[in-house]
């Protein structure tokens, strides 16, 4: 069984998803191949498969041809299935809905993609997000729908001991856009700042690269407008590989990982620090429901109320029973949700139900 994985840029949820099932389906002798349309950097981590970086037609026949995919998992672009079927493409089409952002967008899209999807799509795919499922339930009754947790490798991405900050670090990974919602992160640090303790430290993770210059512009000056600069450190770039480091620094501060998303459809960066036993606050964004339960893998506060998010954040930091609790909890969690093994099986059979032939053992 071979499989295409289509998505517009190797960066962000969607590029971590993609190296991280490639590694899994080969437990299930599934290969793996990624058609990105474009880079916006140069860096694009090691998938430990083929990676294709074009959106030119000549370029993707070529890719079609060369290869006999039994099926192609797009993500998010439903534009691209006539033009795949038109250039050759003659394997299962399976849309896969991540990276919509707000609720009313996912629906609009969607809704957007019902003769595409009737017309070319033999099958629907989400993370177990329950907007995106009961979107498919609405529009596509019929067509084929499945539901799985994404995986994720906790052995490789995981706690690394080393020297402990001297104050909490409180964390913010994402992209400078209003669905991650990073206006309201500065306003719960200028918050935690100003009513909890001066000498908290505040690191931002994010992609230049992918933000609008006015978001950009609209970042800097709230820095200088809640005087933040001298708190608040910036991280572009970061290689994911260099992550482990930063999330197991974070959480032997005493600080957490603080994601204020409006919608996520999966939260990649919230797995990833409860892998590395950095503790969570989150907002219910719907994706992250997975990984996080209250008070017992993570913590909730109300998005758009910073009076919630600090006084959370306080309990997280001062208690340091419960602390050690959702650290420990939330690691188990996360290693028996997100598993390899889980993810090739209901992924195999998902090709299965769409009547591709397993041919791996003759």
């Amino acid at each position: 069984m071979k499989v295409l994985f289509v998505f517009y840029v190797p960066s962000g949820g969607v590029e971590t998803l993609n190296r991280q099932r490639r590694a899994a389906l080969e437990l299930e002798g599934i290969s793996a191949h990624f058609l990105y349309y474009e880079k916006r950097r140069e860096l694009v981590n090691d998938h430990g498969a083929p990676v294709y970086i074009t959106n030119e037609d000549a370029d993707i026949k070529q890719i079609f041809d060369a290869n006999n995919f039994d099926a192609a998992v797009v993500t998010s672009d439903f534009l691209s299935f006539a033009r795949f079927r038109r250039l050759g493409f003659t394997g299962k089409l399976i849309l896969e809905s991540q990276g919509f952002g707000p609720k009313e967008v996912a629906y609009s899209q969607l809704e957007l993609a019902v003769p595409l999807v009737n017309n070319y799509a033999n099958g629907l795919l989400h993370p177990m997000t329950e907007h995106i499922a009961a979107i498919y339930r609405h529009f596509y009754p019929t067509t084929p729908t499945f539901g799985f947790d994404i995986c994720f490798d906790t052995d490789s991405f995981a706690y690394m001991a080393g020297t402990a900050a001297e104050n909490p670090i409180i964390a913010w990974v994402g992209r400078l856009e209003d669905n991650k919602n990073w206006r309201e992160f500065l306003q719960i640090a200028h918050k935690m700042l100003t009513e909890y303790r001066q000498d908290l430290q505040f690191y931002m993770f994010h992609d230049p690269s992918l933000a609008a210059q006015s978001e950009n512009d609209a970042f800097e000056q709230m820095l200088d407008s809640l005087q933040l600069r001298a708190h608040v450190s910036i991280f572009p770039d970061v290689p994911h590989t260099d992550m482990p480091y930063y999330f197991s620094l974070i959480g032997d501060s005493g600080g957490f990982l603080l994601s204020t998303s409006k919608v996520e459809s999966a939260g990649y960066a919230v797995i990833e620090a409860i892998s590395c036993s950095c503790p969570v606050l989150t907002t219910d964004s719907d994706g992250v429901r997975r990984a996080v339960i209250h008070n017992q893998t993570g913590k909730y506060y109300d998005i758009g109320d910073p009076d919630s998010a600090l006084r959370e954040a306080k309990e997280l930091i001062v208690n340091i029973d419960q602390r050690t609790y959702i650290r420990e909890n939330g690691l188990r969690h996360v290693k028996e949700r997100f598993s390899y093994r889980s993810y090739a099986s209901s992924f195999k059979q998902m090709l299965l139900d769409l009547g591709i032939q397993d041919t791996s053992n003759g």
